[in-house]
């Protein structure tokens, strides 16, 4: 194996950041599977009591929805159903800000050859700084004003969604896709 740094052909380089450790995404979780899950930690009947529902009816939500007898189409499945036939993520990103937490939309995969992993990984560490000229820029004058408060958030936002992104392609071995990504902009002017 040639030492560090010597030079290699394409065809003998090998990207272990590609796919080593890749998240293997087999099962997705069904909404009934869950519900089953959160109810094995939770008091059902103080839930039942809550939401001025029956007993029966919040167990029915744990049932596969074309089980026989079911009949019943739970809450997570009517969301699924909702955001499929709008179209708009908003109801998701509002459900995950009620959760103090955060939606960020998965990348679509392209599946080629990772030669975009350093440019992608410079990207990532750009879009960190950015985000500190940004704090850093706020808090010159040891006070944040709501302006500067928002510029903040909205370069956080930014950089979730770009750092997300990048954990995906790392996990798909999909770069280029980071590469044809636009840039975010810098974020709005200081006032």
């Amino acid at each position: 194996m040639p030492g560090y740094g010597a030079p290699r052909s394409l065809a003998t380089i090998r990207f272990p950041l590609a796919k080593a450790g890749r998240a293997e995404h087999v099962h997705r979780m069904q909404s009934h599977e869950l519900l089953r899950e959160v109810y094995a930690r939770a008091n059902v009947k103080e839930i039942a009591a809550e939401m001025g529902l029956s007993l029966s009816l919040i167990y029915k939500w744990a049932e596969p929805s074309a089980a026989p007898g079911s009949g019943t189409v739970n809450p997570l499945d009517r969301i699924d159903e909702l955001v499929r036939l709008t179209g708009d993520d908003r109801i998701v990103r509002w459900i995950t800000e009620r959760a103090n937490g955060f939606f960020i939309k998965n990348p679509k995969a392209a599946w080629p050859h990772p030669f975009h992993l350093v440019p992608a990984t410079n990207q990532i560490v750009q879009e960190f700084a950015d985000l500190l000229a940004v704090i850093a820029k706020a808090a010159h004058d040891n006070a944040i004003c709501p302006a500067e408060a928002a510029a903040i958030r909205a370069r956080w936002e930014e950089l979730k969604s770009g750092t997300e992104g990048f954990v995906r392609c790392c996990e798909e071995g999909n770069f280029a896709a980071l590469r044809s990504s636009p840039a975010p902009g810098p974020g709005p002017a200081r006032g």
